[in-house]
């Protein structure tokens, strides 16, 4: 039988987002992944070297499916309520990319692995507040990086502890989610408004 390395790559992969999130790159091994992804580990020594590459190698697919997913380009013509709850959606939908990037924190003092790279793929969305900014749409009150750090927590931290936002808010149902993201939204709105 052919052998497929793309699909082979994207099993691995697979396997390591769900071992990742929920273990961190200190609590899981290469032999788990390989097991799950049903290769043999020296498979994943040879798409992706080592536990720490493959960690980086998942991060940037998972980053790059949430660009993908919500996009922005300028706050000067989209609404940043609007662009806050599709962060809220997506980070609800997906709680994994939130529980990699909390387990990132927690396993790398310092620079992390890709961090020039990723500053450019953070640098379009404070670009798109920056704009908004420039056109008169968004506050210049609070700096554009700030404002989009800001912007990202209000959405995103619902997913990153949400044994909190119930202890707070109540259970997560699906009439709460719709409250949660309607907060989020104004929220968002009302930080960003300008005078």
């Amino acid at each position: 039988m052919a052998r497929d390395p793309e699909r082979t790559k994207r099993k691995i992969l697979d396997a390591a987002v769900e071992e990742f999130a929920l273990h961190g790159p200190d609590g899981t091994t290469v032999e788990r992944i390989a097991r799950a992804a049903g290769v043999n580990k020296e498979r994943v020594y040879n798409y992706f070297g080592g536990k720490r590459d493959l960690f980086s190698a998942v991060l940037r697919a998972e980053l790059a499916k949430v660009a993908h997913a919500v996009p922005v380009e300028s706050f000067a013509a989209e609404d940043v309520g609007d662009y806050a709850g599709r962060v809220y959606d997506y980070h609800r939908e997906h709680p994994t990319l939130t529980r990699l990037l909390r387990w990132e924190g927690l396993a790398f003092d310092g620079e992390v692995p890709d961090e020039e790279e990723r500053r450019g793929y953070y640098s379009y969305k404070t670009a798109a507040v920056a704009d908004g900014q420039a056109k008169g749409t968004i506050t210049t009150s609070i700096e554009a990086d700030h404002l989009m750090f800001l912007v990202l927590s209000l959405a995103g931290w619902w997913s990153a502890v949400p044994q909190v936002a119930r202890m707070i808010t109540g259970p997560a149902t699906e009439e709460e989610h719709a409250r949660r993201r309607a907060s989020v939204v104004k929220a968002a709105q009302r930080l960003a408004q300008a005078p």
